[in-house]
């Protein structure tokens, strides 16, 4: 159940998020999220491509994304565990899209799978699964 739209989420993320700046949420719902997140030259680690710590923030910025469209937009909603396998060298010169699906949503935690890509490219740059805590007390704050 989708509970805010992506126009919802990319407000809070611009106002409240400022470290996910470089991200959009381009799709929503169905259990899962797309976020495009811009690369330039402050991505890119020695050698011309992008660094893992900038991979591992998108995995960890959709599976965020998704929770948040699942049970409302719940700041307090925790990365418990994140583990990330690279695959391949990301292209220096593209946005990565981060496709999140979402395994389970229970009551305290929700479980996904991400998969990165450089845009414009199949083949996934990496593969990562990770664990988000829920607050107890649900209490989604809305955003116009």
């Amino acid at each position: 159940m989708n509970t805010v739209s992506k126009e919802q989420v990319n407000a809070f993320l611009a106002r409240d998020f400022p470290q996910a700046a470089r991200g959009e949420v381009t799709a929503l719902g169905d259990g899962g999220a797309t976020i495009r997140y811009r690369i330039d030259h402050d991505a890119l680690r020695p050698g011309g491509t992008v660094s893992g710590p900038v991979l591992f923030t998108v995995a960890d910025l959709a599976l965020y994304v998704a929770v948040l469209g699942e049970i409302g937009i719940v700041p307090l909603a925790v990365t418990t565990n994140m583990n990330i396998n690279f695959l391949r060298k990301p292209s220096a010169d593209r946005d990565v899209i981060g496709v999140c699906r979402l395994l389970k949503v229970g009551k305290r935690l929700a479980i996904g799978e991400i998969t990165l890509y450089s845009d414009g490219n199949d083949d996934p740059v990496a593969h990562a699964t990770g664990t988000y805590a829920i607050p107890p007390a649900r209490g989604a704050v809305t955003h116009p």
